[in-house]
């Protein structure tokens, strides 16, 4: 950050009293200015046994697949961004069941959030930010193009709790990848 965005004065990079970490600050008005992770809120929607996925038409990772997700609002719940992104990207009403994931990738600063959804009925359709929409049955998932391990990791967690009818809040924490 170069300039404030409270009254456009150079900011400057300081440890401010009474804190521990680096931040930039302006020294014209005073205001400390904080960076927060940010937060990615997606469902995991259910419809006869098959998850709903979309190959995204946006970078990164276009053409790869992965749930309906995507970055929080200002004035939104995360139930609300889940809602909000499935019907951007696929087209879709769903139904949110519970909470399911949060995945911590400290590295990139993100969370990832994912709930359990139903889909209601097999309505759907490529948004703007999805090239296609499509159900997958377990066997199906094309997991070689899964565009994100957070999802590939809920998604796999999901089956293995299915297959086990036994549900429950998870959260993880994804260290940075080393390999490809």
């Amino acid at each position: 950050m170069n300039f404030c965005s409270n009254c456009g004065a150079t900011v400057k990079q300081r440890i401010p009293e009474g804190d521990t970490a680096l931040r930039d600050v302006c020294d014209q008005c005073g205001t400390i200015h904080y960076i927060n992770p940010k937060m990615v809120v997606g469902a995991l929607a259910e419809w006869e046994g098959k998850i709903l996925l979309c190959r995204r038409a946006i970078e990164p990772r276009r053409g790869m697949w992965t749930l309906p997700a995507g970055f929080m609002e200002m004035a939104e719940t995360t139930a609300e961004a889940a809602l909000r992104e499935t019907r951007e990207e696929a087209c879709a009403r769903v139904e949110l069941i519970e909470l399911y994931t949060l995945v911590n990738i400290a590295h990139i600063g993100q969370v990832h959030m994912f709930y359990r959804a139903r889909l209601p009925e097999p309505v759907f359709a490529a948004g703007e930010e999805s090239l296609e929409v499509a159900l997958f049955d377990e066997a199906s998932i094309p997991w070689d193009d899964i565009a994100f391990r957070s999802v590939s990791l809920a998604l796999r967690q999901f089956f293995a709790d299915r297959a086990k009818r036994d549900f429950h809040f998870r959260t993880y924490d994804l260290a940075p990848q080393t390999s490809f």
